[in-house]
């Protein structure tokens, strides 16, 4: 059963300007650093506006190095402890901390400050990541993605280990913590990481390519996913995947349980105008991702343009309506919208967040009027709303 409400903005500072297909071309961007710099003020203006409206989750992303203006927040933990200050319940989601940019440790100790000093109002959300200038330039593999996975899988670990243990030691093929080093006149064993979060760690991660090994690593951690973007027929196969892979580790999920769904969507007084408003928008995600190998959208994109082959992982569609019609992406009213929510919780009663994402190139006023819609036009369908005065 739908009971939280989340957003996605994942820091883009476009303002609506040169987008879609026929507008400025990804690679010619180059924004200024004052303008590159105002995500932070957009976002602080969102989770205001979320928290008065009653929002669970505003979700970020980690990213660096986007002069392009399309995600612009290279720290989420700082940021979120920031936002805390101006507002009361809504809770803010890494989505997500891209270990393979880390050491696991600092992320580790970094998590456990904001835990305790936000009075546990952050999510850890964790990643694996998809852009080769990103995470080759941090040290790190991507264009080989059997050893980004394997380097991912250690880190986590480890932050596990950093975060459960009282005083832990490890040994990899990446980590060996501590060294074996004199100290205070002894040999170092183990370490204990300090403060360790004094909350209880809820883990997300995104479902991307669906793979087996992936799903495993979630159940077998227990780790919450979340699905956004995705053609309807490849959400019901991870949805399956991911409750079998769940129950093979004993835990009896229901179909969707552990799970949020996130919607590409806009909200207008007609359907007809609602797909208007969001086609643009679209485009520019295309422009965007397609290249990354981050979406499957042509055929000539479904091949492996990506680092590693990546373009295999989200399914759209083939076109816009197609996208539309697999409900990838999602514009309506506010009837529809609430149809089509009642269909996802008879199909998956287990899925409880309903993310709304926050498109590229979707301007400030246009983001406002979405999410004000959505709460006082679809929300109190599903939940009571507490909004702040």
């Amino acid at each position: 059963m739908i009971t939280q409400f989340s957003a996605l903005y994942a820091g883009h500072v476009l303002e609506g300007e040169g987008i879609g297909f026929n507008g400025t071309p990804h690679d010619d961007r180059w924004y200024s650093n004052d303008r590159l710099a105002e995500a932070f003020g957009i976002a602080k203006d969102s989770a205001i506006l979320m928290d008065k409206l009653g929002y669970d989750v505003l979700w970020m992303a980690e990213h660096h190095f986007q002069r392009e203006g399309y995600e612009c927040i290279p720290n989420l933990l700082i940021l979120s402890q920031y936002l805390c200050r101006f507002t009361k319940n809504l809770k803010f989601g890494c989505g997500f901390n891209i270990l393979p940019m880390w050491h696991p440790i600092r992320l580790a100790e970094d998590f456990a400050m904001v835990d305790i000093l936000t009075g546990g109002r952050v999510i850890f959300g964790i990643g694996r990541g998809y852009h080769t200038r990103e995470i080759e330039s941090f040290g790190a593999p991507l264009l080989d993605p059997d050893a980004n996975r394997e380097l991912f899988e250690e880190q986590y670990e480890i932050i596990m280990k950093a975060f459960n243990e009282e005083s832990f030691s490890h040994k990899g093929k990446h980590y060996t913590i501590p060294p074996e080093v004199p100290y205070r006149g002894y040999t170092l064993k183990d370490i204990t990481v300090v403060p360790r979060p004094v909350n209880p760690v809820e883990t997300w991660q995104p479902v991307v390519s669906g793979s087996d090994r992936g799903m495993d690593f979630m159940a077998k951690h227990g780790i919450k996913g979340l699905i956004l973007g995705t053609h309807a027929d490849y959400v019901d196969e991870y949805m399956h995947k991911f409750q079998e892979a769940n129950a093979r580790y004993g835990r009896d999920l229901p179909l969707g349980g552990n799970l949020g769904l996130g919607l590409w969507a806009y909200l207008d007084d007609t359907t007809a105008k609602a797909e208007k408003a969001l086609e643009p928008l679209f485009e520019e995600h295309v422009k965007f991702a397609a290249p990354l190998g981050m979406l499957r959208y042509t055929d000539e994109q479904m091949k492996e343009v990506g680092p590693g082959g990546v373009a295999r992982h989200i399914a759209a569609g083939v076109d816009f309506r197609e996208t539309l019609d697999k409900k990838a992406w999602f514009a309506g009213d506010s009837e529809s919208t609430i149809s089509y929510l009642r269909e996802i919780e008879a199909k998956y009663p287990g899925v409880e967040q309903v993310m709304i994402g926050f498109p590229m190139g979707e301007t400030k006023a246009q983001f406002k009027d979405q999410i004000t819609r959505f709460a006082k036009e679809v929300i109190p369908t599903f939940k009571a709303q507490k909004v702040s005065v």
